[in-house]
């Protein structure tokens, strides 16, 4: 089981929480962009989780806060 499913499987205002605070944020979007990257979905993946470990990663985190409340989903899960 990777944490992208992990994630989905959570309630909509657990993962709006997860993504609000700014250090659980970082490593939330870590752990789902590499299990994504692992588990081989696609090389945009990849791209997103060298993004989310440099110091984008804080952006992309708010990025995908905003994606989360309005797709119910992560950019590119």
């Amino acid at each position: 089981m990777s944490f992208v499913s992990s994630f989905k499987g959570l309630p909509r205002i657990v993962q709006v929480l997860l993504l609000l605070i700014p250090g659980v944020n970082w490593i939330t979007e870590v752990l789902v962009r590499g299990s994504a990257a692992i588990h081989g979905k696609a090389l945009g993946q990849i791209i997103f989780l060298i993004l989310a470990i440099l110091p984008t990663g804080v952006i992309l985190g708010w990025v995908d806060l905003i994606w989360c409340i309005c797709f119910k989903r992560l950019i590119l899960t």
